[in-house]
């Protein structure tokens, strides 16, 4: 099965479950600004039962879009590294939508983002 990476803008989407990705082919990456100082105790346990395959994204300071440019920086990354992988962004940000748009025609790319 091909691996998905789920990327989670926690700026925007506080996702509190993450029981739909227990599977062996799901890596998840949470994005956290410097003021997401709290999170969920069921997020944590749920991270911490991915193991390796999850990922806590910290960034040091604030800025219009940094998040957002963090996670095209991963997604660009991953996908690099694994081309065939199946990428998933979780943000309540539509600004993705160019990007995403972009990458679908320059190459054979599978992503999909989810507005909350």
């Amino acid at each position: 099965m091909k691996t998905n990476y789920v990327l989670v803008d926690y700026e925007n989407v506080q996702v509190q479950s993450l029981s739909l990705l227990k599977g062996d082919h799901f890596h998840v990456r949470v994005f956290l600004g410097p003021n997401n100082t709290k999170l969920p105790v069921d997020l944590v346990l749920a991270m911490q039962e991915l193991g390796e395959r999850a990922e806590y994204v910290v960034l040091e300071t604030s800025g219009r879009n940094a998040l957002d440019f963090h996670i095209a920086y991963y997604l660009g990354a991953l996908a690099s590294a694994e081309p065939s992988g199946f990428f998933h962004i979780i943000s309540g940000d539509t600004g993705f939508d160019p990007l995403i748009q972009h990458l679908k025609k320059k190459e054979n790319f599978s992503c999909t983002v989810s507005l909350y």
